[in-house]
């Protein structure tokens, strides 16, 4: 996969891109993340990338001029996806994180003060996101986060295919208690279940649990979650109290 971003704060990126899962993804070639300046794609001696809004108002507005160069710059002949970073954008969602893992090229634009000339919406981007319902400085911790998210799903980046299918979300659940050695802590024991070797048990238990804790931490994600006869009795326990 290859990820260009497009910021006006470079930096930001070198210290959470150069460790971790990321790392180990550029370095084994599976991925390759380019990070553009858009102050590169101005013509002024101030490098202008924003100005004041028509109409009035506080804050400044991205300017159209710079964005399209760098996205077309950047892009060449090549089809990728390009997606805002914005608080008008869909919720990202591990679905979102699927659906984008799977493509060739993302290029991710991130938003500024008031947000971007309206004309960019309409002639570039692809596909807006929002992280969540709060304001931040910009899109680059936004952006930071879904590349994270869609990076760790692209095949041969995690050590097991198993830990994608095991973690909260990816069975539309939160993930169930973990444990590990000593198997008593200061008066806490591992739950014998665990310890039995019974494979079909330790499942059992495992998915009854994701399903309380997912009741009691998020019980929207149960809306969208399918769930058997015998699940769908304890869930109406749980809200029987």
């Amino acid at each position: 996969m290859l990820v260009d971003i497009i910021t006006i704060f470079p930096q930001m990126f070198q210290g959470p891109f150069a460790e971790s899962l990321i790392k180990r993804a550029v370095d084994k070639g599976l991925v390759r993340i380019n990070i553009h300046n858009l102050r590169d794609f101005t013509h002024d001696r101030h490098r202008t990338v924003d100005d004041s809004p028509y109409g009035g108002g506080p804050g400044m507005v991205m300017k159209p001029g710079p964005i399209f160069e760098a996205v077309e710059t950047i892009k060449g002949e090549g089809a990728a996806d390009v997606i805002l970073l914005t608080p008008a954008g869909d919720r990202f969602t591990q679905q979102i994180a699927r659906d984008l893992a799977v493509k060739g090229r993302l290029t991710f634009i991130c938003g500024h003060y008031e947000g971007v000339d309206e004309r960019v919406r309409e002639g570039l981007i692809t596909r807006e996101l929002s992280i969540g319902d709060y304001v931040m400085t910009g899109g680059e911790l936004a952006a930071m986060v879904v590349v994270d998210a869609v990076v760790r799903l692209i095949p041969g980046v995690l050590g097991s295919a198993e830990s994608l299918t095991e973690e909260s979300f990816s069975s539309g659940l939160l993930e169930y208690p973990q444990y590990t050695r000593p198997e008593a802590f200061r008066g806490q024991r591992v739950p014998e279940v665990l310890l039995s070797g019974n494979h079909e048990e330790v499942a059992r238990w495992r998915r009854d649990q994701a399903i309380r804790r997912t009741f009691l931490k998020r019980p929207d994600l149960l809306e969208k979650t399918h769930l058997t006869e015998q699940e769908r009795r304890l869930v109406a326990g749980l809200r029987e109290g």
